[in-house]
């Protein structure tokens, strides 16, 4: 069975709305969300709202701000964070969807473990806040870093993040390999262990406007670049005076 595997999703209603267009269109029933529900965009009660029917949605980093504190977050998220917390916390006179959306957040798990894969927003070591970034395959001996070597031993063969909006695969050996790099379907060896990152939905951040997202196939995992209308987005981001531009003006470049 295919699982479409989303993340990042960052309160943007236009290419999560053309993401799942996609998904249905190509037969596919499951969706797992692995997190970043909320933050930067202007959407978030929508977004939170559609991520409530699925089997399974993560908590990220954004996620957990919006409940707690923004601890290490630059100034153009934290403001969105304070924002996004100000549409989502319910009062005391707050009617049952609030409340129940609220607590829909407040329970996200930070992991999701099915037939030796596990799915988390950043890492193994960190499920929320952890980046494992294509630099981190980098050593200057040539050998495997310490930090990806410790990183795999905490997995049994696959582990599916978010979290960079980096789409690709890190393998055993440290290779980092993009998605135009094999064509954007990656069949897994038996034997092996593979870090897939699944890439941004709602801010795609490697030069490419488009939404990103990944099909789970069992022996292979597929990504799919989505058309939205990334203007319309930025300008809702821009309408909203709490919410800093510099979150809309990234979507016009993929950055």
């Amino acid at each position: 069975m295919a699982i479409a595997l989303i993340s990042d999703l960052h309160s943007n209603q236009e290419s999560f709305k053309k993401v799942i267009e996609d998904i249905k269109s190509q037969g596919i029933t499951t969706i797992y969300c692995l997190g970043d529900l909320v933050g930067y965009g202007a959407d978030p009660t929508v977004i939170v709202d559609q991520c409530m029917e699925f089997p399974v949605t993560l908590m990220g980093n954004h996620d957990e701000a919006v409940l707690n504190e923004a601890y290490g977050f630059n100034p153009v998220a934290k403001q969105a964070v304070l924002w996004t917390r100000d549409q989502l916390r319910p009062g005391f006179l707050s009617g049952k969807a609030k409340k129940e959306r609220w607590k829909f957040l407040q329970s996200l798990k930070l992991t999701h473990k099915e037939d030796g894969a596990l799915f988390v927003h950043g890492s193994p070591r960190d499920p929320t806040m952890e980046y494992v970034l294509r630099s981190d395959c980098v050593d200057l001996t040539g050998g495997v870093p310490e930090k990806i070597r410790d990183i795999f031993s905490r997995f049994d063969r696959l582990c599916f993040v978010g979290h960079t909006h980096d789409p690709g695969v890190i393998t055993e050996e440290s290779q980092f390999i993009q998605p135009k790099d094999c064509n954007y379907e990656f069949t897994f060896e038996p034997g092996k262990k593979y870090f897939v990152n699944l890439g941004s939905v709602g801010q795609p951040r490697d030069g490419d406007t488009r939404a990103c997202y990944a099909i789970y196939h069992g022996d292979k995992v597929t990504w799919r670049r989505v058309e939205y209308d990334y203007k319309a987005t930025m300008q809702k981001i821009f309408d909203e005076p709490q919410l800093d531009p510099r979150a809309g003006e990234r979507l016009a470049h993929g950055r």
